[in-house]
């Protein structure tokens, strides 16, 4: 038999609230109905047949108000109906009533946004205690009924207080989840994107020049085996971040690990150049790992559709700010935007997350550019 998720933990919680209803059904019936036989216990009690036959009328009617509790949770407005004419019919017919059930629907109206029905159900009985009950006692009534009401009214205050900051913490959670999910998709897509274009282009060597040039064909295989596996070292860095405490296989990337990204290009035969303008300084984590992704994915992009030959990466540091650009001598607008990849939705994302700009388009002398500017915090002096 097949469980669908989530099932057991569902009835679990509606099996706990019928045994809870159940228990304040018993509950109540039990104190209503001993009030109502109190009065009668004892050795010089004296019932008359008529008096007998409207006492148990009138208990009949408190365990008929005991049972409608087991309704309250979907139906607290009837619920305090039914609980409300029973009791006042029990109170008629003589049975004195400890008014537990009343209470209970009366708390579990409030409690469940049905003000108007709950204040109904007080007008109602202050009015009915003021035809069987001398002033003084209906305004002591009436003053309970009125501390009742305001109980009721700051428990339910409460309960939707700590409702609304239950809530906002699983939508914190909810985002912070969706955030580190889109996260490990682009560093996935970044990892494996770049090391297959490698792959490909040096496979593709391999098996041009494996009879004419095997040396060179040799070398080709050997970049291979070196990109795939820092490839793996990579994704298991990526994929450690679903698994607590799980110690991260490779070093984190950044601007650092640069040289890494262009001798991949290389071996894949594309000239890439590094170079920096400004005051080197070091990154925040976040923006190193950044920019690291960044420059991988336009030196990937490069590789596999621009069509060139060569890409120039550059970053400027200035104080509160280091921009990358990558710039490439292929094609230009045809070899970017038409790779149907999510590359540049992957970079622009990853720079938006920091509070930068980012822009990429083909350059008026041919080639393509990506920039993107990072933010920093400020040094003090």
């Amino acid at each position: 038999m097949t469980v669908l998720p989530g099932t057991v933990g569902e009835m679990t919680t509606t099996a706990r609230r019928w045994v809870t209803d159940a228990a304040l059904a018993a509950v109540a019936i039990g104190v209503d109905v001993a009030g109502a036989l109190a009065p009668h216990w004892g050795h010089h009690a004296t019932v008359t047949h008529t008096g007998t036959l409207e006492l148990t009328l009138g208990i009949a009617l408190q365990v008929i108000a005991g049972l409608a509790l087991l309704a309250r949770r979907p139906y607290p407005t009837a619920t305090l109906a039914v609980v409300l004419a029973a009791t006042l019919g029990a109170g008629a017919l003589g049975a004195q009533n400890v008014w537990l059930a009343l209470i209970i629907a009366f708390f579990s109206a409030v409690l469940r946004g049905r003000r108007w029905a709950a204040v109904a159900s007080l007008v109602i009985g202050y009015g009915i205690s003021l035809v069987h009950s001398p002033t003084t006692s209906a305004l002591v009534g009436l003053a309970g009924l009125l501390a009742m009401l305001l109980v009721a009214e700051v428990i339910r205050a409460r309960n939707a207080r700590v409702t609304a900051a239950r809530r906002e913490r699983e939508d914190a959670a909810a985002r912070r989840a969706t955030e580190q999910r889109l996260a490990i998709a682009r560093d996935l897509h970044d990892v494996v994107a770049h090391s297959i274009s490698v792959i490909n282009v040096q496979s593709n060597t391999a098996l041009h020049l494996m009879d004419r040039h095997p040396d060179r064909a040799r070398e080709a295989l050997t970049a291979i085996r070196e990109v795939s596996g820092q490839a793996l070292a990579e994704l298991g860095t990526v994929l450690g971040a679903l698994r607590d405490g799980s110690a991260p296989l490779a070093p984190a990337p950044g601007v650092a690990r640069l040289d890494e990204l262009a001798a991949r290009a290389r071996a894949a035969g594309f000239t890439v150049s590094l170079s920096s303008d400004g005051e080197v300084r070091e990154l925040p984590a976040s923006v190193d790992a950044a920019a690291y992704r960044i420059v991988q994915e336009a030196l990937t992009n490069a590789v596999r559709h621009s069509g060139g030959s060569a890409a120039e990466v550059l970053l400027r540091y200035a104080p509160d700010s280091v921009e990358i650009e990558v710039t490439d001598n292929g094609a230009g607008v045809t070899s970017h935007s038409d790779s149907g990849g999510n590359g540049l939705s992957g970079m622009s994302e990853r720079t938006a997350a920091l509070g930068g700009s980012f822009s990429a388009g083909p350059r008026t002398d041919g080639g393509f550019r990506v920039v993107a500017r990072l933010p920093l915090p400020v040094l003090s002096a």
